[in-house]
């Protein structure tokens, strides 16, 4: 089969996934997320009343406080917006994991091509989402200081590939060890290879924390599961979807090579 095969249908597979995760996030996400938009626009008027009343007690004379005008409306950003985003994010990553598939087959372990998309999703997982938001954890649009989002953006970012790098160096490093030690202990050795790779790394990368005090903890906390959900959803239909299907046409093909040899 080839490159090309692969990753149209990892795409495929991609768009079913982006489906049930677009159901999850309009369900409990959006929620949550206009939740958390009128608690950041009660914090501004809050602010502005304070400058304006501030302002007026020392005999100025301010302009009355304005919203600024949305770009975008709530129900378009919540409906075709948040499709269009999970849509071509989905399939980008279906893409990349038939293409990461398509490197790891037969060269991870003796795997089946199911088993092989299984535990790759299972790595990519916990390697680019599971660590990286356990160390930055996801939090509404609202939330956060727009000075700091170019900073936030490459510190999340770099901490994906760390773990994502860990999680390649662990796979190696079993790979080396499988013939020693077994398949059992070699894999042992390179998950505990991984996780301290990765706390070494949630360590050293810096914190960060721009929830607002008082901010409702159960929006902050539907969020999240709304995030994980999605997440988790993503991973199991590329896993489960693209590896079921690519065994099926793996069977096919040697069935036909060997009629074709008698």
């Amino acid at each position: 089969m080839t490159t090309g095969s692969l990753l149209w249908r990892g795409m495929v597979v991609g768009f079913v996934a982006a489906l049930l995760a677009f159901g999850i996030l309009k369900i409990v996400g959006e929620p949550a997320v206009d939740r958390a938009i009128a608690f950041e626009s009660a914090m501004d008027e809050a602010k502005a009343k304070a400058e304006h009343d501030a302002a007026v007690a020392k005999g100025e004379n301010p302009p009355p406080y304005e919203e600024e005008p949305e770009l975008v409306s709530r129900p378009v950003q919540g409906g075709i917006g948040l499709f269009t985003g999970v849509t071509t994010y989905s399939i980008a990553f279906g893409g990349l994991f038939a293409l990461a598939f398509a490197i790891c087959y037969g060269r991870i372990g003796d795997f089946s091509p199911r088993v092989t998309a299984a535990v790759l999703a299972f790595s990519g997982f916990i390697a680019v989402y599971a660590v990286p938001i356990l160390k930055y954890s996801a939090n509404p649009p609202s939330i956060g200081n727009p000075d700091t989002i170019g900073l936030r953006t490459a510190i999340y970012f770099g901490m994906i590939l760390l773990s994502l790098g860990s999680m390649i160096v662990a796979w190696n490093v079993r790979g080396r060890l499988i013939d020693q030690l077994g398949a059992w202990n070699a894999t042992i050795v390179a998950a505990a290879v991984f996780l301290v790779a990765v706390v070494i790394f949630a360590l050293v990368m810096p914190p960060l924390d721009e929830t607002p005090e008082g901010f409702p903890a159960v929006v902050l906390w539907q969020f999240r599961m709304a995030s994980l959900g999605a997440q988790a959803i993503l991973w199991t239909v590329l896993g489960l979807g693209f590896g079921a299907w690519v065994e099926r046409d793996f069977a096919q093909a040697r069935v036909g090579r060997i009629q074709t040899a008698y």
